[in-house]
């Protein structure tokens, strides 16, 4: 699924192309060909970068797979490569990656597309202003529940990392951005409350949580939070984020998948970014449209477009990935001391 909007948007880029896509689903396949007519079907990733044509590759695989992929693509080809997050599910698998990165002779760019969403971006861009230097930034996200996927492979933590690594190493990675500053301490209390309980894929039922907060603790002095649920479409904004310091407080409010959006209710919200200082007193709010292409070419309010863009530039030896391995490492690495923190009701520290 998340393939075939990274297809909808490479399609909305002057001067590139899809060559080769290796989808060993046929009726993913089948799909990805639709969007993609010229590329070429491969059996394989070895058959795929046999390929002379290729200037770089995009993996959009299921998590677990990442490393052994990376280490197969390192073997063979090591082209310029755009990872999808979670960058890696288990301590093993990143030492796994530590060995592998030291030698990777390409730039690797890590997919983390709430970066590059408009109102996420703009709030970025003026949160030095609107707040004089962020002490506390606090993200919430309501949303819908897991997606059905191929082979129910999102069901198991065996597979995803856990949720806290799933979905929410986005969030850790905008922490760091945020707060420019690497965590010390992670907290967290989380579960399964609602979703996926009646659901069995061969006698086995779903573990994946759905809920949940974490507290995290910089290096700065700076704190961080998240607030997680995963059965609460019903809500007008999918993201709020919140970052506070001496000056004042700046907020962006960021919608979900327009197609999620119940026709009834008219158009889709807008998201927002509203900026209070403390002086003189007095919000100011601004709504920040995305392009309706965009929005029609994916679910993340035209990132993943953005993010392509800046990848492109990377490959054409312009620019350097802004989202490094160890970004990726990182956001891992706090989503799995937020899943320890909240089996064992302990402090983690990193």
């Amino acid at each position: 699924m998340m393939g075939q909007e990274h297809l909808r948007n490479i399609a909305l880029l002057p001067g590139a192309r899809v060559a080769a896509i290796f989808e060993p689903n046929d009726l993913m396949a089948n799909a990805a060909k639709a969007i993609a007519p010229n590329a070429k079907l491969c059996g394989s990733i070895a058959e795929l970068l046999a390929q002379e044509e290729l200037d770089c590759l995009l993996v959009v695989s299921p998590n677990h797979m990442h490393v052994s992929q990376l280490a197969e693509v390192a073997r063979l080809r090591p082209l310029p490569m755009l990872m999808e997050k979670p960058l890696y599910t288990s301590e093993e698998q990143g030492r796994q990656l530590a060995a592998l990165r030291a030698d990777y002779p390409a730039p690797v760019w890590v997919a983390m597309e709430y970066r590059y969403m408009p109102p996420v971006a703009t709030f970025v861009e003026q949160l030095e202003r609107a707040t004089g230097g962020v002490t506390m930034f606090s993200i919430r996200e309501h949303r819908f529940p897991f997606l059905p996927k191929v082979g129910d492979w999102n069901r198991f933590n065996r597979n995803t990392g856990g949720t806290l690594v799933e979905k929410c190493c986005h969030f850790f990675d905008l922490m760091r951005l945020v707060l420019q500053s690497d965590p010390v301490r992670v907290m967290a209390s989380a579960g399964q409350m609602v979703n996926h309980l009646d659901e069995r894929y061969d006698g086995e039922t779903p573990d994946i949580w759905d809920s949940g907060y974490v507290i995290v603790d910089f290096a700065s002095g700076a704190r961080a939070m998240l607030e997680l649920c995963m059965y609460a479409e019903g809500a007008r904004y999918q993201e709020e984020l919140s970052a506070v310091g001496p000056k004042g407080k700046i907020e962006a409010f960021v919608p979900g998948p327009g197609r999620f959006w119940p026709t009834h209710l008219g158009v889709p919200p807008t998201s927002q970014v509203i900026v209070s200082p403390r002086h003189p007193k007095g919000p100011q709010a601004v709504d920040i449209p995305v392009d309706p292409a965009l929005l029609e070419a994916g679910d993340h309010n035209g990132s993943t477009f953005y993010q392509h863009q800046r990848f492109v530039q990377v490959v054409r030896g312009l620019a350097q990935p802004e989202v490094t391995l160890d970004d990726g490492a990182w956001a891992v690495r706090m989503g799995l001391a937020a899943q320890q923190s909240a089996m064992t009701g302990q402090v983690v520290q990193l």
